[in-house]
C-alpha cells in the first residue's frame, strides 16, 4: 500500500506473527531481490488502543511514527473488515493516534489522522545546551542553510529554500541526516512556498533515504511554515508522490493530516531461516 507514494509492506501480525522484522524489512524492501518498498509496517494488537503499528525503515531501523503508513493501516483495517469503526485508535511508539476514516462505496478513500501536538526538537547548536532550533544556520561541507527543527514524535529538520529544484537531495540529505548536531540522526525536508497555502516539499527520510512522501515530514513542514510566518495554519503540502492537507488547530494545538491511502497489491512470500 502507499500514501502519496510512500509505500510500505503491510503484515497483519494478529494472523501472521513476525519474529525478525528488522531483517525482513531489509530483505523485503530491496527493489531487485525483494518486494521493494520504503519499509515494513506491522499491524498488531494493543492493550491501550484498538490496534498497534510498528514501522521499520528499509535499512531495518525502527521508526517512531509514520503518518502515511497510519492512513494505510486505517484503510486496511476497515476494508479487510478487521473493524467496523470509522474512528480508530492506533498505538504507536510516539503515542496513540486517532484515525478518522472517510468511506465511499464501502471502501476507505481518505483518512484524517490526529497527529497530536508538535514539540520542539532541541539541538545543542552553540555548545551551551540543547534548545529549540528556529531559523538557525547549519553548515555542511561549506554549504550554509537556515533550518528549523520540529518533533512530530520523530525529529525533523525543515529547510526553506528559494528554488527546490536546485537542491541535490541525494547528496546533501544523508549528510544532514548524520550531521554531528543530530547524534540520533534526523529526517530532512527541503521546502519551497509556491503559493498561498501551497508548499512544495522533498524529503530525505532517516533510515530510508529519498521517499515519495512523508506524513510526519509534511506535518513538520506545515508547523515550521506557520512558526516562521511563511504560511497560515492550514496548508497543502505537495510532495513527489502527491499532496496532503495539514491543519494545525489553533484551539487544541493538534496537527490534523488528511490524505489518501491506496492498496497496490496482495501477495504471499515464504519465510525462510534467513528471512
Amino acid at each position: 500500500m502507499h500514501g502519496a507514494g510512500n509505500d510500505y509492506i503491510y503484515v497483519d501480525t494478529t494472523r501472521y506473527p513476525v519474529e525478525n522484522p528488522e531483517e525482513l524489512s531489509r530483505a523485503w524492501s530491496a527493489p531487485h531481490t525483494g518486494i521493494g518498498s520504503d519499509g515494513l509496517a506491522l499491524i498488531g494488537h494493543s492493550d491501550k488502543a484498538d490496534f498497534s503499528m510498528r514501522i521499520f525503515n528499509a535499512d531495518g531501523s525502527e521508526a517512531m511514527m509514520c503518518g502515511n503508513a497510519s492512513r494505510c493501516i486505517g484503510k486496511y483495517l476497515y476494508d479487510y473488515k478487521l473493524t467496523l469503526k470509522t474512528e480508530i485508535t492506533l498505538d504507536t511508539l510516539s503515542g496513540i493516534k486517532i484515525l478518522k476514516l472517510h468511506v465511499a462505496d464501502g471502501k476507505v478513500d481518505a483518512v484524517t489522522v490526529d497527529m497530536g501536538i508538535p514539540a520542539d526538537e532541541p539541538v545543542d547548536y552553540d555548545g551551551q545546551g540543547a534548545k529549540p532550533m528556529k531559523e538557525h544556520p547549519i553548515e555542511i561541507e561549506g554549504q550554509r542553510y537556515v533550518a528549523t527543527t520540529v518533533s512530530m514524535g520523530n525529529p525533523h529538520l525543515v529547510i526553506f529554500v528559494n528554488d527546490i529544484t536546485e537542491i541535490d537531495i541525494s547528496t546533501i540529505g544523508p549528510k544532514l541526516e548524520r550531521h554531528p548536531l543530530f547524534p540520533g540522526r534526523i529526517n530532512v525536508e527541503f521546502v519551497q512556498v509556491v503559493g498561498e497555502g501551497k508548499i512544495r516539499m522533498r524529503v530525505w527520510e532517516r533510515g530510508s533515504g529519498i521517499t515519495q512522501a512523508c506524513g510526519t515530514g509534511a506535518c513538520a513542514t506545515a508547523v515550521a511554515a506557520a512558526l516562521t510566518g511563511r504560511a497560515g495554519r492550514k496548508s497543502d503540502i505537495i510532495m513527489d508522490g502527491g499532496s496532503l492537507t495539514i491543519e494545525w488547530d489553533i484551539v487544541t494545538k493538534h496537527v490534523l493530516m488528511t490524505g489518501g491511502a491506496t492498496k497496490v497489491f496482495d501477495g504471499e512470500i515464504e519465510l525462510t531461516d534467513n528471512g
